[in-house]
């Protein structure tokens, strides 16, 4: 089982993507929700919003707890946001599960959101990959245990560190199950 936090975002989208990719999916509102699952979708969203939510809602211990059991995580756009090292424009809070940096809206503003061709490097093998990009977040750094696995105009979008997979972009957006067939993969 599956499970997208479903605060804010388009969670329903990532539903719709994992089980097309054959698994089980559910919207995640509450902590306590997260025990039963084998992985966990953050969706992009409005990260600031995001925080208020998970305040109110005491989720950040409980995300901890998650990942420190080792269950993968995959944060797209605001959802990378909250699960990067560092913050910046401006500087947030954020837990810390991927050693990345990220500047938030470094694309632009809403106007700039674009769509265009990116690449995906994993397992080995280059793949085409379409992505949709909507005030996004850029990676500005990348620790040294940090695998890039997507690039788009000669940035790194997409990156991983042990269980935590981060995109600056929407694959729920597009109909190409690439990556949420990834995400799938580190689950088993």
């Amino acid at each position: 089982m599956i499970g997208v936090l479903g605060l804010q975002g388009d969670y329903a989208a990532h539903c719709r993507m994992l089980e097309q990719a054959g698994a089980t999916a559910k919207v995640v509102k509450k902590p306590e929700l997260l025990a039963d699952l084998d992985g966990l979708v953050i969706p992009g969203g409005e990260s600031t919003t995001l925080i208020k939510l998970m305040d109110s809602s005491n989720f950040w211990e409980s995300l901890q707890n998650f990942a420190d059991a080792g269950k993968p995580i995959l944060g797209t756009c605001a959802g990378m946001i909250l699960l990067a090292r560092q913050v910046d424009n401006p500087p947030q809070k954020s837990l810390g599960l991927i050693d990345i940096a990220v500047e938030r809206n470094s694309y632009g503003r809403q106007v700039d959101s674009f769509e265009g061709p990116g690449t995906f490097h994993a397992n080995g093998t280059d793949k085409d990959l379409y992505m949709i990009f909507i005030r996004a977040p850029r990676i500005v750094e990348l620790g040294d245990g940090v695998e890039r696995l997507a690039t788009c105009r000669d940035d790194c979008v997409m990156a991983r560190q042990d269980n935590v997979v981060v995109a600056s972009f929407h694959p729920e957006l597009t109909d190409d199950l690439t990556v949420h067939r990834y995400f799938l993969e580190l689950i088993g």
